[in-house]
């Protein structure tokens, strides 16, 4: 839960060596889903808005939801220089996700739009929601909120992957985060998980993230025994699948075992 220090929660667990684990939102349009992220065992929710039609007011909704209920609200945004960064920030959002991060110069666009100076270059505001629009002095709020916001650093091509070494030296990125089905695409090997050019990527970000004091963390692979293998190898950012996914996973499960039934059982309706 939110406190009046703004304490992010993800930030703190993943900061004490825990897994925190992330469901993509790309179809629900309601707060309620916040509230199925922590019943169904995740520790953030990760909205994409480079992939779907969301609008601001919208993210804000699910935000507040997700504050309430002690799930961190993760946005990931267009781009580093997308100009909706603060607004989210501003009103709920926890931490930025930027996507296709390929070198440090891009890596430090991100930061200046996600963190305050001197770090970055965020505009002050007031009346955060992330404090449920306490009174506090500028004195009190920027540092809190400049420590607890969550900046994610994306890798998904060949060229990240070869400048990550500076990108993971840049001040203010917190999470170094392996974009799998992307960077496989970059490499020319879309879909091939487990392949040794894509593996050997792959551990390359988590070690130097891990050596530059930054979270490592990876995301498109759902293969468990992968999953875990990043893990071993310091991940500690991971994102389990979408709403979508799980909603046709689930749904997918039921009525097949229901038509397998049908079928044994010589009951189909004729």
């Amino acid at each position: 839960m939110t406190t009046v220090s703004g304490e992010n929660p993800v930030k703190t667990m993943m900061r004490a060596g825990k897994v925190a684990l992330g469901m993509n939102v790309r179809l629900a349009r309601s707060g309620d889903i916040a509230r199925i992220a922590k019943t169904s065992g995740h520790d953030f929710i990760f909205i994409d808005i480079q992939h779907s039609l969301f609008n601001l007011e919208t993210i804000g909704h699910i935000a507040q939801a997700a504050l309430g209920c002690g799930i961190a609200p993760l946005v990931r945004v267009r781009s580093c220089d997308d100009p909706d960064t603060s607004l989210l920030l501003d009103n709920g959002v926890t931490g930025i996700v930027f996507p296709d991060i390929s070198t440090a110069e891009e890596a430090k666009r991100a930061v200046n739009r996600a963190k305050f100076p001197p770090v970055g270059r965020r505009s002050v505001s007031g009346g955060y929601a992330l404090f449920d629009f306490r009174p506090m002095s500028t004195a009190d709020a920027v540092p809190a909120l400049q420590e607890n916001t969550l900046v994610v650093c994306m890798i998904e091509t060949r060229e990240g992957v070869e400048n990550i070494d500076a990108i993971a030296a840049v001040e203010g990125i917190d999470v170094i985060h392996v974009g799998a089905n992307d960077l496989l695409t970059a490499l020319g090997k879309p879909g091939q998980f487990g392949d040794p050019e894509g593996a050997a990527a792959i551990d390359k970000v988590i070690t130097t993230a891990v050596r530059h004091g930054k979270i490592a963390g990876v995301g498109g692979d759902r293969n468990l025994p992968r999953q875990m293998e990043y893990i071993r190898r310091g991940a500690r950012f991971i994102t389990t699948n979408s709403e979508i996914a799980f909603i046709l996973a689930e749904a997918s499960r039921v009525t097949g075992e229901l038509r397998r039934a049908l079928q044994f059982s010589g009951s189909q309706p004729k």
